[in-house]
């Protein structure tokens, strides 16, 4: 096999969704706590911001998983990792850390994709423009109109949700640890698990039924969008539990870095 980013997709291509899963888990708690112990907030702060943005475009591609009996939409480990994310900064360097993350995400995903459209609006070039030296550049346009280009009621459901998810999870964290103080697992998975299902259930209900053009029923929106991922996504915070307690065991120490 020839060692190049194209062979390397088309080889994982062959395999099953099911093993894609456990590495992107632990490609994502992984950087959480080496982010974590090499910058401390700063680099907890920095994955937020990528795996807001990641996760939004990750979302636009389904795969088939065989315990779904319909396409699942990606995007749960990458944005479930936040949560990961948001609990160590309030466990290790408090509440107002961990809001400051949230917000510091949302800002990171509007920001990017002003930029996007701002870059989009240069027209395209044309083919006699192009010529043979810049022909490879005449697709790619529309490849990243069709990423970049958000649908408003998907967005605007997205970031609401994502705030309101997030805020609740930062309040729910502080307030289970003020009366479980010894339980880390359980003001982990408590203010995880409840947060998540807010996420799920304010999007889909914002984009399937308030914002859409043809509102789908209740119920629908219920048992396909609200529960459909939201199993993935309890399992995702039980997975980080075992990460959290290794943040608290091989936690951020300052260094002095020389760039002379």
């Amino acid at each position: 096999m020839t060692l190049s980013p194209e062979a390397l997709i088309t080889w994982m291509n062959t395999w099953p969704p099911e093993a894609i899963w456990p590495l992107m888990l632990l490609l994502c708690f992984g950087s959480v706590l080496v982010l974590h112990r090499l910058f401390g907030a700063a680099g907890l702060y920095v994955y937020i911001a990528v795996a807001v943005i990641g996760a939004n475009i990750q979302v636009l591609k389904a795969v088939k998983f065989a315990l779904y009996p319909d396409p699942v939409a990606l995007g749960t480990i990458l944005f479930a990792s936040t949560y990961l994310a948001t609990d160590i900064l309030a466990e290790q360097f408090g509440k107002q850390a961990a809001q400051r993350g949230v917000w510091l995400g949302f800002v990171a995903f509007l920001l990017f994709t002003l930029l996007m459209i701002l870059n989009l609006g240069y027209a395209p070039l044309t083919p006699a423009q192009a010529g043979e030296a810049m022909a490879w550049a005449l697709p790619y346009h529309t490849h990243m109109a069709s990423l970049f280009t958000p649908q408003l009621t998907f967005f605007a459901a997205g970031m609401l949700a994502y705030l309101i998810s997030q805020h609740h999870d930062v309040w729910l964290y502080e307030w289970l640890r003020a009366r479980f103080s010894q339980h880390l697992w359980l003001r982990n998975n408590g203010s995880t698990a409840v947060s998540a299902l807010i996420d799920n259930t304010v999007f889909s209900i914002l984009a399937w039924m308030v914002f859409a053009a043809e509102p789908l029923p209740f119920s629908t929106v219920f048992f396909t969008y609200i529960l459909g991922t939201y199993w993935l996504r309890l399992a995702v915070a039980v997975l980080d539990t075992p990460f959290i307690y290794l943040a608290r065991h091989w936690s951020y120490q300052e260094r002095k870095y020389s760039y002379a």
